[in-house]
């Protein structure tokens, strides 16, 4: 028997093609719940369930199932779309505040230096900008935090900023890149020709730190621990050289400073401990002892070209400049060649890869007594380092990141 006090449930009508909707959003897991549970309230008034029932069964109010009863057919006579029948009706609220124009302005003064504005800052801020807005009229008052909400839908960030690195035509960028990659691919197959590749640089400051106390092992739970004094014995340099064509690291160089002369004497002695090979490739970064005069003598000295014909330091000859020098030492004729990495570019060179190995693998965590000791440690890595790891490097990197 029909209860008096409450009136007859509208009813719902559904066709096949609206019932599948419903039924799809009931199923789908990423549907709202709001959504799924008003789906649900319809394919039940649709099916003869009264009011309470409904209610009951989906633990809701009476009240919120007569008004989605009343809102779904309302809006299905107005030919609205099923699932749109089913959000909510469009909050009444006040215009939106700013004109376009007076957006337009707030972003072109957020992409201006605050200097033109006559204030002595690196960067705006969003109250700094609120303050400027109202300062040129163009509004008569904004909120910083608004202002934030505006810049975040332009995707404007004045708070941030990213570095880049402008490469001049004569640091010949792309050409050298090009030079170094090709000499990467290429030095297995050249090897066989008696022609060495090596990619060489120097690791410097290298200290020697002993721990004042022993470490405390690790054991199930617990990470190894460390206590923080430490004594300082020092430090030392590596000038280290790694074959690419093999990944092996052959006559490194250690010792306290690594002067011209400590580079020439390591360049000297690299090229003796191969007696059979026909032609050197060093690659090598920017630093000024890498195009120094007595490497220029020595390779001088390697092709039989006398002493008085390579000029005089800072006056004439191959010897006048470091981009004289440079091009001497680059020169493709000469049995023992130098290929420089551009600018700011030293991470072209492979063997600083390996420099990244050497830390993680010993000097970050190791204790030495002194600077033998730390000396006796890198000796020892590295004839570790070519029994068991030793491999070329797979160089990916061809002048674009998209080739890498």
């Amino acid at each position: 028997m029909l209860n008096p006090n409450y009136p007859e449930a509208q009813p719902v009508a559904l066709s096949e093609a609206e019932r599948e909707v419903l039924e799809q959003i009931v199923a789908r897991h990423k549907s709202p719940q709001q959504m799924v549970m008003r789906a649900k309230i319809i394919l039940l008034a649709a099916c003869g369930a009264s009011n309470s029932k409904i209610a009951r069964k989906l633990q809701i109010s009476r009240g919120t199932v007569i008004a989605w009863r009343r809102t779904f057919n309302e809006r299905s006579l107005r030919d609205i779309a099923v699932a749109d029948r089913l959000k909510d009706a469009p909050r009444p609220g006040s215009p939106p505040v700013f004109e376009p124009e007076q957006l337009t302005h707030l972003f072109g003064i957020a992409c201006e230096d605050p200097a033109e504005s006559g204030r002595p800052i690196s960067h705006w801020t969003a109250r700094e900008l609120a303050d400027e807005m109202i300062k040129r009229e163009i509004v008569e008052t904004i909120s910083p935090r608004h202002i934030s909400r505006l810049l975040d839908e332009a995707n404007l960030k004045p708070h941030r900023i990213g570095y880049w690195l402008f490469s001049p035509k004569e640091d010949r960028f792309d050409e050298k890149v090009t030079e170094i990659c090709d000499l990467y691919k290429t030095a297995e197959p050249r090897l066989l020709n008696g022609e060495r590749t090596i990619s060489c640089d120097e690791m410097t400051g290298i200290q020697a730190l002993e721990r004042m106390h022993p470490d405390l092992p690790m054991r199930p739970g617990k990470i190894q621990r460390r206590e923080f004094e430490y004594k300082r014995h020092g430090t030392q340099t590596l000038i280290a050289n790694l074959d690419v064509a093999s990944g092996q690291m052959i006559s490194p160089t250690i010792g306290d400073t690594r002067t011209e002369e400590d580079f020439v004497a390591h360049i000297k002695k690299t090229i003796e401990s191969d007696a059979e090979a026909v032609k050197w490739h060093f690659i090598v970064d920017g630093l000024n002892t890498h195009k120094s005069e007595g490497l220029v003598r020595l390779v001088a000295e390697y092709e039989g070209i006398p002493d008085e014909s390579l000029g005089v330091k800072g006056r004439s000859g191959n010897l006048k400049s470091m981009k004289t020098r440079e091009t001497f030492l680059g020169d493709e004729a000469h049995k023992v060649v130098f290929h420089y990495t551009p600018k700011h570019a030293s991470w072209m060179n492979q063997v600083e890869i390996w420099f990244g190995i050497l830390a993680r693998k010993l000097l970050r965590r190791a204790s030495f007594s002194s600077k033998a000791s730390l000396k006796e440690r890198i000796h020892s890595f590295i004839d570790y380092w070519n029994r068991t790891m030793a491999k070329p490097f797979k160089w990916t990197y061809g002048g674009k990141v998209l080739h890498a």
